[in-house]
């Protein structure tokens, strides 16, 4: 247990001092009772078994001082606090890639219907924000739970040029600083301004943690926050700020990010709707030819695991796999077993507070009983 006002703890030195006082008032009764030879007036003074008795008022009275006391130094302890009603910020990966058909009818049709499953499927209390990148990273909406409002905007994503991932991490860090006083916005880096393959190479990945992509992270310094992000994307980072630097920030900040990659590894034609294409009608010679093709060593229609098991690692969350809309349906239907409790200082003070005014209420009670029997 902490305190966070450990100073007021000196109030504590009361109790003693009014037990000190309580217990010479009862010796000087006694004198005075011993001092005249009259029946009544010592059994007054408390001969009797039965004595102790009339000390329970006093008792609960100093009981309820000393919790009072012990109330503003604010008392705190570390705790697992159920986290089903915290906010989850759905990041959603929409370039031009999401267009590919070996998922029917195409990843992105299908990650919206897994998406939509996941929000209807939570409880009033969880807020749920959506960012969407591509090119650059927007938050469509903020945390809210308004279930028609998130639909509304999943069902008018379009798709985009280039796959912003560090930079999603960060949008998603930012609308939880909006929300939580605890969580600083994200900082400001130093971004490639080019596509180009391996960017997620540039920066050096933080040493990994024992037990695979989930558990502890390595750079997760900060208290947990409730709040999580959940991060679908379909391929690997192409400019801007990496995967690698952005986790950092968010481990710094307590934020775990769960990165779920969807597709296969042998993605055919592309295929959207008119609606879906915005205004960017992809074609596989964008990606390096048939089959996507590589730039650089890298297939940018193809996930790029290692990049988003370092992000779970880095910020205590967890990578997930999905290579079907079934897949994606079941991760996101899962996902919050993983994500059921963070700890957290919790703050006792009103819980000592109530205890204690009932510890009071007890003890005048029972003197005003005494007092009518």
């Amino acid at each position: 247990m902490s305190f966070g006002v450990p100073l007021l703890l000196a109030t504590l030195v009361f109790v003693p001092v009014l037990l000190g006082i309580y217990v010479w008032q009862l010796r000087r009764r006694r004198r005075q009772a011993v001092r005249y030879s009259n029946v009544a007036l010592l059994r007054a003074a408390g001969a009797g078994s039965a004595s102790w008795r009339r000390h329970v008022p006093i008792a609960l009275v100093l009981g309820a001082l000393a919790l009072l006391g012990l109330a503003s130094a604010r008392p705190t302890v570390r705790a697992s606090v159920p986290t089903s009603s915290a906010t989850v910020i759905l990041a959603l990966d929409v370039s031009g890639s999401m267009c590919a058909t070996d998922v029917a009818p195409n990843r992105l049709s299908a990650a919206q219907a897994a998406v939509r499953s996941f929000v209807e499927g939570r409880d009033d209390e969880t807020r749920i924000g959506l960012v969407v990148f591509s090119g650059f990273a927007q938050l469509a909406v903020a945390p809210t739970a308004d279930r028609d409002e998130l639909l509304a905007a999943l069902d008018a994503v379009t798709t985009g040029r280039g796959t912003t991932i560090g930079a999603a991490i960060l949008r998603s860090i930012d609308a939880i600083a909006e929300l939580d006083p605890n969580v600083p916005p994200s900082d400001p880096v130093d971004e490639p301004s080019t596509d180009g393959p391996g960017l997620g190479d540039l920066a050096p990945a933080p040493s990994p943690s024992v037990g695979g992509s989930g558990g502890a992270g390595a750079g997760a310094t900060a208290d947990v926050a409730p709040e999580i992000v959940v991060l679908l994307t379909d391929g690997a980072n192409t400019r801007g700020v990496t995967p690698a630097q952005a986790a950092e920030q968010a481990a710094a900040r307590g934020v775990r990010v769960y990165p779920i990659g969807f597709g296969t590894t042998n993605p055919t034609q592309m295929a959207c709707t008119r609606e879906q294409y915005g205004g960017f009608t992809p074609r596989m010679r964008d990606f390096g030819g048939a089959g996507g093709g590589t730039i650089g060593g890298r297939n940018f229609l193809v996930v790029d695991e290692p990049a988003l098991k370092n992000v779970a690692r880095t910020t205590g969350g967890e990578y997930f796999a999905a290579t079907d809309a079934e897949g994606l349906t079941k991760v996101l239907a899962d996902l919050p077993k993983h994500v059921t409790v963070a700890e957290q200082d919790v703050d006792l003070s009103a819980t000592v507070g109530i205890v204690a005014a009932a510890v009071l209420l007890a003890g005048l009670g029972v003197a005003l009983r005494r007092s009518t029997s």
